[in-house]
């Protein structure tokens, strides 16, 4: 089984860092687009270090821009460290195949945030369970699904079948919730950046189903969450003809906001994109 610290592993290269992804960590024959951001901030945090910065200075936001989708395999990860500030830190990360690149994205390290929060709005995860009731669907190996989403052999992904009504062909909300932790690893905020893209395209419940490809992504990681499951929304606010804008938040078992994320994408054309 594919284990996620080896996906974050970068191992040092001329101008960065390289990392071996596991064909494990698509969907599709392509990258997953929550595996690449995971990546690009262990690069990034990676090039901080050996800039001579500081330990317990982490990722805390990353903004990618998705220029194509890399295949499984060896990604060159072009760093480029543009601030070291007292407070925040900024490095550039390329994702490079060959001589294209597939991903940029600035990744802002900080230290995270600890203790309570000053101040949280209520939000539909708080009246859901910590952990998956019996009745949760299983996004496992067995389903279906895992021959396309192959995250679902490494993670566990649970889903609120209310929020899946095109599972029984009918429409419904832009909406999915669920919860996800890691079958043989503790959860962290670097899977947690995986997880702000580990919902299907939500606008699967007004159709049509298929590829959603995204544009751009950005993700923000307060804390590092308690070990157990991490509980998702997923939502689009505005679906057009051509776009629309997905929200992931992210709570862990102690009820604290972990992640949050805004991505663009494309609505699925009746091509279905990649597939296995």
């Amino acid at each position: 089984m594919a284990l996620f610290a080896d996906l974050v592993a970068v191992e040092p290269a001329p101008g960065g860092f390289t990392a071996d992804i596991d064909r494990t960590w698509s969907v599709g024959r392509k990258v997953h687009g929550g595996a690449l951001l995971a990546v690009l901030a262990s690069a990034g945090r990676a090039a901080y270090l050996a800039d001579g910065g500081e330990a317990g200075v982490e990722p805390v936001v990353i903004s990618a821009e998705y220029l194509g989708a890399p295949d499984p395999g060896t990604v060159d990860l072009r760093t480029e460290v543009i601030k070291r500030g007292r407070t925040t830190s900024v490095v550039n990360v390329r994702a490079v195949q060959g001589d294209r690149t597939y991903v940029q994205a600035a990744v802002t390290l900080a230290r995270r945030d600890t203790g309570d929060e000053r101040y949280a709005e209520t939000t539909p995860l708080d009246g859901m369970p910590a952990t998956p009731p019996s009745d949760a669907l299983a996004w496992d190996p067995e389903h279906p699904a895992a021959k396309v989403f192959k995250v679902g052999r490494v993670a566990e992904v649970r889903y609120d079948p209310a929020t899946l009504p095109v599972l029984h062909g009918k429409t419904g909300a832009a909406e999915t919730r669920g919860w996800v932790r890691l079958r043989e690893e503790p959860v962290s905020a670097l899977f947690a950046l995986l997880a702000t893209d580990i919902s299907l395209p939500v606008v699967a419940n007004i159709g049509p189903i298929g590829w959603a490809p995204t544009l751009t992504l950005t993700a923000a990681v307060r804390r590092e969450p308690v070990p157990g499951w991490l509980r998702f929304r997923a939502s689009a606010p505005v679906v057009g003809q051509q776009w629309f804008e997905e929200d992931h938040l992210l709570v862990d078992e102690a009820g604290r906001v972990v992640a949050s994320s805004r991505q663009l994408a494309m609505v699925p054309a009746a091509d279905p994109g990649p597939t296995a």
